[in-house]
């Protein structure tokens, strides 16, 4: 069986990587060449991780990048392809034109996935002609190492699409969940209101970011405390799935905080910009909190 990812990002590498390593042919798709060489070196640095720690042998991991192909150009990386997996940018406008161009480029019996996290998988089929081999895998990051796969079942999605997709999870060693096509599905519905209420609790001067993120860590179990996550995930992405509850569902609960849309505004998103709730500095693990938030 072979599989295409469409998108060469930290999503979309970390799909190719596990896909790869359990045996599929996989062709990583992305327009810019810079950016699969990036996600070639992150794919061979996490593989060099699981030998270090005795889980997988230089053969194994040459074996692995050996089964991975790179292309530029969509069409040339999908005619072929049983299973489509598209990991671009969380922008419904971007995605209803990838599947547009998927639906055209991959063979009729092919099934095209979208790895989003939140928007409406019956509006993705809806702009294919085979709305009944259109499904959610939304994988977690990291996904080399989170278990669950949220499938989505949109309006259109058949029994035997899903089946498919189930078994192909379960291939990867990860645990399917299967969900119906609402705004936010199961994870963001319920993460992404509590990283929201965690940033209201900031902003309305209730406590401080470390004392937020410790209350969750220590009092609740959690490994990261909403603020870190938010700032792992992207602050820009908290914004866009916040935007999608809240314009599916019209319920002012969802509504984002005015702290987070400005900082959203302002370029502070977290990790991959250097600044969000807390500063990150490339090759350092201390935890700093922005300035911005220092007391």
């Amino acid at each position: 069986m072979k599989v295409s990812v469409i998108g060469a990002g930290t999503m979309g590498n970390g799909i190719a990587h596990v896909f790869a390593m359990k045996g599929f042919e996989v062709n990583l798709v992305d327009v810019s060449q810079q950016q699969i060489d990036k996600a070639l070196a992150t794919i061979s640095k996490n593989l060099d991780r699981q030998i270090a720690k005795n889980s997988m042998t230089e053969d194994e991991k040459r074996s692995t990048l050996s089964r991975i192909k790179t292309f530029n150009v969509v069409g040339d990386g999908v005619k072929d392809s049983d299973l489509i997996v598209e990991a671009a940018t969380e922008n419904v406008d971007l995605k209803l034109m990838i599947f547009s161009q998927l639906d055209g480029a991959a063979k009729p019996e092919a099934i095209l996935a979208s790895n989003t996290s939140s928007i409406s998988i019956t509006k993705i089929g809806a702009a294919t002609k085979r709305p009944d081999k259109v499904i959610g895998m939304h994988f977690m990051n990291p996904v080399p190492v989170m278990k669950l796969v949220e499938v989505i079942r949109g309006y259109a999605t058949s029994d035997e699409t899903a089946k498919t997709v189930m078994d192909f999870s379960k291939k990867l060693d990860k645990v399917p969940v299967e969900v119906n096509d609402y705004p936010g599905f199961v994870a963001n519905r319920i993460l992404m209101p509590m990283i929201n209420e965690a940033i209201y609790t900031l902003y309305e001067g209730v406590a401080g970011v470390e004392e937020i993120d410790t209350v969750m860590k220590l009092g609740m179990a959690h490994p990261m405390g909403p603020l870190q996550l938010a700032d792992f995930i992207g602050l820009d992405v908290c914004l866009a799935i916040l935007k999608v509850l809240y314009n599916g569902m019209g319920n002012q609960k969802y509504a984002p905080c005015p702290l987070l849309v400005n900082m959203v505004t302002a370029g502070h998103l977290g990790v991959k910009s250097g600044n969000g709730f807390y500063k990150y500095t490339a090759g350092s693990k201390d935890l700093i909190v922005a300035d911005r938030f220092k007391k």
